[in-house]
């Protein structure tokens, strides 16, 4: 237990460590941030290695157990009906679960947050039952993001400007540090009880269409429900004078967090207990395990979340303001919001689930630090390019529908595993750290407070998108690799077989 807690904290640190450098080296040469906040946010980020570190560890031992155990406990019932009310109660249950979707309910104005929480919930919910019931089916992942992308286009041109990029948006978020690692081990659990040559590559793909679920179930709604406003109002950065009041302000956040993050995860604790009830699965001491790491769970998520939200929100969005508001550094944000991308990856929980799981499924054909080193690419260009459309007021559609178009090209060009890699991934990387810094950090870069909801909005949707494209391109490269060691171990054969005759 020690030396895993040991293994955790190190690779938190090594992740909130480049964000942190980021931000302090802003606050002295370019961006001045007062001291108050600036001390919030070096404790907030303390909070953040402290809570990633036991969250990772509980997810090992609970959810990502229980995901696996609950696949292969699916597979054996000769009941779809059976298979298909569980995954959607599942979907709806983790999506509810999901603390990122609680972040952007309280952001979105003239939407009330259950209305909002229900809506994606249940288009989680469909989308995951669909999901699994193309693994079972052996249905094509290709064909199927192709149609449901298609639809979403149509779709949004019905839909209000103002909650299309809400709408992609909630894809994002519904697919964090909870969801992540039940889906994936979910997906692994379904395909592993099949022997076929492709069991490998649909074990991924479920997080991809579970994050579509969102966006047509929030594009339908802005069809059909007329909020009373849609103005937003921007959250209240806490003043702050001494040591004791920073300390205060975090301890005024506890409970909340405390409150919520137990409203999310007891519903997922109550299936843990029916499912054992029902399927006597663990022995006494796995049983106490998965509780055990449900509690480092509990635990993780909520001393992570106070971190963000009350030491890393006023600063993105302090940041973000103060370059805006000066003329001479307005377009430093480009550069500037391509950088944190690079290095927020890594700050993601959820991906580090991500790169273990693409580790064990390809037993190490595919290097998890590869998949990193591509996804802090992809999400260092869609940073820049949100910059750029908060600067300039472009509509989110001229970079979505190319964006998507060329990932859905790419599909006919890459190995099969990493197209649910890739899909999965944009869903991956949008997690806590999207949600609560870049976010902010975008609607205090939007200089005109009327435009938030359609140039600040978004930004999650182009975080999720970009990697699309960027683990399909590493895929091709694989591709293009494995194809020429296999060329050259021909010509080694025929060398050998020439020399041999002579």
């Amino acid at each position: 237990m020690k030396k895993k807690l040991f293994e955790t904290t190190k690779e938190a640190i090594t992740s909130v460590l480049p964000i942190t450098l980021i931000v302090l080296a802003l606050s002295f040469f370019v961006s001045p941030i007062p001291v108050g906040p600036l001390t919030m946010f070096l404790f907030g980020a303390m909070l953040l290695v402290l809570g990633m570190a036991i969250f990772t560890m509980g997810a090992d031992m609970s959810l990502v157990t229980m995901g696996g155990d609950i696949g292969i406990s699916m597979t054996k019932t000769k009941n779809i009906l059976i298979v298909v009310l569980i995954s959607f109660a599942m979907g709806v249950i983790v999506t509810i679960a999901e603390p990122d979707l609680q972040v952007l309910a309280n952001l979105v104005p003239g939407i009330p947050n259950m209305v909002l929480v229900l809506t994606v919930a249940g288009g989680v919910g469909i989308f995951l039952v669909l999901a699994i019931i193309r693994i079972i089916f052996k249905i094509s992942l290709s064909k199927m993001l192709i149609v449901c992308y298609l639809f979403i286009i149509i779709l949004s041109m019905f839909a209000p400007n103002n909650f299309v990029p809400v709408a992609f948006d909630s894809g994002g978020v519904t697919t964090g540090p909870i969801t992540v690692p039940f889906i994936l081990s979910l997906g692994v659990g379904l395909a592993s009880i099949r022997s076929d040559k492709q069991s490998q590559e649909d074990s991924f793909g479920l997080v991809a269409l579970s994050s579509i679920g969102p966006i047509l179930a929030v594009l339908i709604l802005g069809i059909c429900f007329k909020p009373d406003g849609t103005d937003y109002i921007a959250p209240i950065i806490p003043e702050v004078v001494t040591s004791m009041d920073v300390t205060l302000e975090f301890l005024k956040a506890t409970p909340h967090h405390f409150i919520e993050v137990a409203k999310a995860l007891w519903p997922i604790l109550a299936v843990l207990i029916i499912f054992q009830l029902l399927t006597r699965r663990y022995h006494r001491r796995q049983f106490l395990r998965v509780l055990i790491g449900s509690g480092y769970t509990f635990l993780g998520l909520v001393l992570f979340l106070t971190g963000v939200d009350v030491g890393f929100i006023p600063v993105g969005q302090l940041i973000g303001s103060t370059l805006a508001s000066n003329e001479s550094m307005r377009w430093l944000l480009v550069p500037l919001g391509a950088l944190i991308g690079y290095f927020i990856v890594a700050a993601e929980p959820a991906v580090h689930v991500l790169k273990k799981q693409v580790e064990e499924v390809s037993e190490g054909a595919i290097a998890g630090d590869a998949v990193q080193n591509y996804l802090s690419v992809g999400v260092s260009v869609s940073l820049a390019l949100s910059m750029i459309r908060v600067l300039t007021g472009i509509s989110i559609y001229w970079f979505l529908i190319p964006g998507y178009v060329l990932a859905i090209i790419l599909t006919f060009f890459t190995p099969k595993i990493f197209i649910g890699i890739a899909f999965d991934s944009g869903g991956v990387v949008s997690g806590p750290m999207t949600s609560t810094f870049l976010l902010p950090f975008a609607i205090g870069a939007c200089v005109n407070p009327e435009l938030i909801m359609t140039d600040a909005f978004g930004l999650v949707a182009m975080v999720a998108m970009t990697p699309l494209i960027a683990i399909q391109l590493m895929g091709v490269a694989f591709k293009k690799k494995m194809l020429a060691i296999k060329q050259n171990e021909l010509d080694d054969i025929e060398e050998d077989d020439i020399v041999e005759f002579s």
